[in-house]
């Protein structure tokens, strides 16, 4: 018996192209929450980016036709996620009351980075 026959859920708890897309689209839903002024808009504009590219460039990893392809794909992914941490650091900063959500976030993201990496050993 498989690992997913025994329990459903643990191809989804694994299965990153899932998880890089659940990463984005919780990025969009958390923004939504976020006030817009001179401060936010640029951080927004750039967590957005990071955040959403992440699991963009991890489905093009899959589908390289060579391994130096597949890891820059990877490399992609990671610096990408690397890079949405400090964006969501600054809009903890410019949102306080939304700091909490914005730690998850960065908790998550920073799983995503310690997952690229391992691949990329």
């Amino acid at each position: 018996m498989t690992n997913k026959a025994k329990n459903p859920n643990v191809k989804k708890n694994f299965d990153l192209e899932e998880r890089t897309a659940n990463f984005g689209e919780a990025i969009i839903d958390f923004v939504k929450t976020l006030p817009r002024n001179v401060v936010t808009i640029p951080l927004i504009s750039q967590l957005v980016r990071a955040g959403t590219s992440i699991g963009a460039n991890y489905m093009e990893a899959g589908g390289a036709s060579t391994k130096k392809e597949f890891r820059h794909k990877i490399s992609l992914s990671r610096t990408e996620a690397k890079e949405s941490r400090p964006w969501l650091r600054m809009i903890a900063r410019a949102v306080p009351e939304q700091k909490d959500a914005a730690r998850r976030l960065w908790q998550e993201v920073q799983e995503l980075v310690f997952i690229f990496s391992a691949i990329l050993k």
